[in-house]
């Protein structure tokens, strides 16, 4: 089998698309696209970000949402990432988003992203947040049998290949048993 080097790149596959959402000091609902994001504990987050209207709210609050950016949201979800809020102060209104405060942390819930991690800041240092995520909250509309159901979801991941946004596809397998046939 012939293999293709693609030298050293930010490549890996699904890469979610997550949309953080903070508090300024004055209380105003601030948004960004963030794709370079993994959970890395039960109860953790990281995050790699540069400075950002995000990373100075971050400072001012210690905490912060995380939502999974959806097929039916593409456009704003994308225009979070490519607007800045220093240059925009409205940038959350203009993507059509409306903020709820999170009743476990400082930072907003944005009702148009049906789910999110609400998190406290662990810490934020050389580029690196780490989030402890204190709760995660579903709409109804997304939940089936008691579980976030990832059809109902519909998350949306980044293809950084070739600049894209995927929807995810069918269940191809069933995680911690597929592989007992192999024991």
């Amino acid at each position: 089998m012939s293999k293709v080097d693609f030298g050293a790149k930010p490549l890996l596959f699904p890469m979610p698309v997550l949309i953080i959402g903070t508090y300024d000091k004055d209380g105003v609902p601030n948004a960004m696209n963030a794709a370079w994001g993994m959970i890395t504990d039960f109860g953790e987050i990281t995050i790699s970000l540069s400075e950002h209207k995000t990373t100075e709210n971050l400072a001012v609050t210690g905490a912060f949402t995380v939502s999974m950016a959806t097929e039916d949201t593409v456009a704003a979800c994308d225009y979070v990432g490519i607007e800045s809020a220093k240059k925009v102060p409205d940038k959350f209104a203009k993507a059509g988003f409306h903020a709820t405060k999170s009743s476990r942390v400082n930072a907003p819930l944005i009702d148009e992203l049906p789910m999110a991690l609400e998190c406290k800041v662990k810490s934020f240092e050389n580029g690196i947040l780490i989030g402890e995520v204190v709760n995660v909250t579903a709409d109804e509309s997304v939940v089936t049998d008691g579980k976030i159901d990832p059809k109902k979801l519909k998350p949306i991941t980044y293809d950084p290949a070739n600049n894209t946004y995927i929807a995810l596809g069918e269940v191809v397998g069933k995680a911690f048993a597929d592989g007992l046939q192999l024991k």
